[in-house]
């Protein structure tokens, strides 16, 4: 008797939640752990990153960099394709191509068309690309709102439907179920039928 609680006891303790996974529990404590959740979080993109990157793009612009030294800068922060475009484009900007060319192969990927157009305007008009970064980044954030709300609304109707397969079969049996019972004995009872 006394083994088969003892046996009980050790298996919750494997499947407990605690600060390592169960099956690193059973592993020696010298052994790499590879935490799943950790490589799940580096592949999911940050909806922010991008209005950060803008952000920081238009104050290092601000502070006085020309746009080459502020793109490289911004380059090493930044998600990955627009990190790409903007090292490419500062690396083409230092080694004096015009602006056109210089963010031609930006504007060809959807991720940074917005930031290629902005930047071949600046260098046509000669406005300031600070301010349009300011705009990029709250452009970004606002659609990053909006995805996030969008979520959340689509989950709000996912769940609707476990929660009406759990809830609806109780509902009948314990709401429904005994009111018509009640009524059925009393007309019964009554003599009506």
């Amino acid at each position: 008797m006394s083994w088969i609680t003892l046996s009980l006891m050790a298996g919750a303790l494997l499947v407990l939640p605690g600060r390592r996974p169960s099956r690193g529990r059973l592993r020696d404590e010298r052994s790499p752990i590879v935490d799943v959740d950790s490589d799940d979080r580096r592949r999911r993109e940050d909806p922010l990153a991008i209005a950060a990157t803008f952000d920081l793009l238009a104050a290092c612009l601000r502070s006085g960099l020309p746009v080459a030294v502020a793109a490289e800068a911004v380059s090493l922060t930044a998600p990955p394709p627009l990190s790409e475009s903007l090292r490419r484009a500062a690396d083409l900007l230092s080694l004096g191509a015009d602006a056109a060319t210089a963010w031609e192969s930006a504007a060809s990927d959807p991720a940074t068309e917005s930031l290629a157009r902005m930047a071949r305007r600046s260098a046509r008009s000669g406005s300031s690309l600070a301010g349009s970064m300011t705009e990029l980044a709250t452009e970004s954030r606002t659609h990053a709102e909006d995805s996030a709300a969008a979520s959340a609304e689509r989950a709000g109707v996912l769940i609707s439907g476990p929660l009406g397969l759990c809830f609806l079969p109780a509902f009948i049996c314990l709401g429904i179920v005994p009111v018509v019972i009640g009524l059925a004995s009393r007309v019964v009872d009554g003599g009506l039928l």
